[in-house]
């Protein structure tokens, strides 16, 4: 059941918070680590890693999804595991991959647009984006 769903720019600003809060860490270790700035496959490796695990263990929330009060919930209830998280980066980035990120543009006017504000990935993973806590 779908309650409380967090909209478009809640969501969007979000992302912005985890990225930074992840990019700037991660590429000052990688600059003392490797001598340069620029991504490489230790900053890839632990981005994936912390979108990936850190709403398992965290009852589906991220530091810029705590920060604004929204965390990512299964729409039958059930806490997000590693299956739903791989479903919802994995697959859901082969698909606006292959969509030459057409499927990207399309799932922010869903979040946009949509009652549920589900995007493709939230289609694909059983998820929502919400205000409600666990």
């Amino acid at each position: 059941m779908i309650t409380e769903p967090a909209g478009f720019w809640r969501r969007l600003l979000a992302n912005i918070l985890d990225g930074l809060i992840v990019s700037i860490p991660l590429g000052l270790i990688s600059y003392m680590i490797f001598g340069n700035w620029e991504e490489n496959l230790f900053t890839s490796i632990v981005s994936f890693l912390y979108s990936l695990i850190l709403p398992v263990v965290w009852m589906g929330y991220t530091v810029g999804k705590k920060l604004l009060g929204i965390r990512i919930a299964k729409v039958n209830g059930e806490k997000v595991g590693i299956g739903t998280m791989l479903m919802r980066t994995v697959v859901a980035a082969l698909v606006y991959g292959i969509t030459l990120g057409i499927g990207l543009i399309v799932s922010a006017f869903m979040v946009g647009l949509r009652e549920d504000k589900r995007s493709i990935h939230d289609f694909i993973a059983g998820t929502y984006v919400t205000h409600q806590k666990p």
